[in-house]
Parts: C-alpha cells; structure tokens; sequence
C-alpha cells in the first residue's frame, strides 16, 4: 500500500476551516475534478468532471479532532484511506493535511496529486473569503 500526504498552511482560524472541510457533502466545490457528491449515511457517492462515479465509505467526520476520513469503495481501488486533518496553529491559522493510503500504488499517486490541487483551492476559496464579522458586545 502506497501513502501520499500533502499539506497546506491556511491563514485562517480552525474552526473557520473545520467549517468547510467538515461540510463532507460540499467537497466538490474545492476539490478539482468533482462535480457533485451526494451523502446518504454513511455512504458519499461523487461524480468527477469525466462523468465517472465513485461511491465511498464515510468512516469518520470529528469536529472535536478536526477529522475527515473516507475510503474509496469502488473497485478499481482494493484497499483506500483518506484522511483530512485541520491543526490549529495557535496564531489565527491553520495547517491542513489529506493523506492517502492506497493500493494500487498508482492510484495513491493520482490521488495525492488531486489532494495537493485540492488543498490549494481550499486555501485560494477561504483566504478570499472575509471573515466572519465579531457579534456581541465589544
């Protein structure tokens, strides 16, 4: 089994990025290559940009750890573990790390490549976006 792991520091809180990446139903608006996804249970079906469909198994969705994990069920992959972290850094930002564990191995490396887009995209969507303006009294 291959592992690929690419990471990205987001100049934003955890919990704003936690937001985003915790919406597993929503990935597709800043991973590359999706379309849509659909969640039913604990199964998420996304559909890519080349019309394919792959079902995966949603395995973990932790607000407290900040943790997305997911396995690709279809059946040109035999064995997959996704996984998406959000660290708080302590200064206002965040690190955010997706690894991959695959077999086959090749598919660890087409992943990982569309991980590393997909992290980009994430930081370029919530480093554009203002933050959330204070409410309360100051």
């Amino acid at each position: 089994m291959a592992t690929i792991r690419r990471e990205v520091i987001i100049d934003r809180p955890a919990d704003d990025v936690w937001a985003v990446v915790g919406d597993v139903a929503n990935t597709y608006r800043w991973f590359p290559g999706m379309v849509s996804s659909d969640v039913e249970g604990d199964v998420r079906t996304v559909v890519t940009a080349a019309g394919v469909t792959l079902p995966e198994q949603i395995v973990t969705v932790d607000p407290i750890l900040r943790r997305f994990q997911y396995r690709v069920t279809a059946p040109i992959i035999t064995g997959h573990l996704g996984t998406i972290d959000v660290f708080d850094l302590g200064d206002g930002r965040s690190r955010v790390a997706y690894g991959t564990d695959c077999e086959p191995a090749a598919m660890a490396l087409m992943i990982g490549g569309a991980a590393g887009s997909a992290l980009q995209e994430l930081r370029r969507q919530l480093e554009s976006t203002p933050e959330p303006a204070p409410t309360g009294d100051a």
